[in-house]
């Protein structure tokens, strides 16, 4: 069975109109695996070619604390995984999706300091120029 699209998924929650009607709709959600932190930088480090120690290293997080991210065993703050998502060059969608597995909150462009994020991100910049940008624009650079 393919994947629905969240609007898709959206749509059918929307007719829902009985509890039975909502138990059918739950089977369309992707499989609970699927959307854990780990298993989703594991897919995007083989789809994009990375390899995690570069990532870990550009994003300038602890070695350790790096490999326990991606490991699962340690939770990640929300600037470390944009950190992360910048040393991967993800989209702003993939970014978003990141965020929203690790109930992170996705970056929002009618927030300042995220719309400067965003910026950095849809031209994919590199966490030290990001940093720089948010420095210049009297923002907290990410940890």
């Amino acid at each position: 069975m393919d994947e629905k699209t969240t609007n898709e998924l959206n749509h059918i929650l929307k007719s829902c109109t009985t509890l039975s009607h909502l138990e059918a709709a739950l089977t369309e959600l992707p499989e609970k695996e699927r959307l854990t932190l780990k298993c989703y930088l594991e897919e995007l480090l083989e789809t994009k070619g990375l390899n995690k120690a570069d990532v870990i290293r550009e994003a300038n997080i602890a070695r350790t604390y790096g490999y326990q991210i991606f490991q699962g065993e340690r939770l990640a703050s929300r600037d470390k995984l944009i950190a992360l998502s910048a040393a991967m060059h993800l989209t702003l969608q993939e970014c978003n999706r990141l965020l929203t597995i690790a109930k992170a909150g996705i970056l929002y462009s009618k927030n300042r300091r995220d719309a400067i994020l965003i910026f950095g991100l849809e031209r994919e910049l590199s966490l030290i120029d990001i940093n720089e940008l948010l420095y210049e624009m009297g923002e907290d650079v990410l940890e």
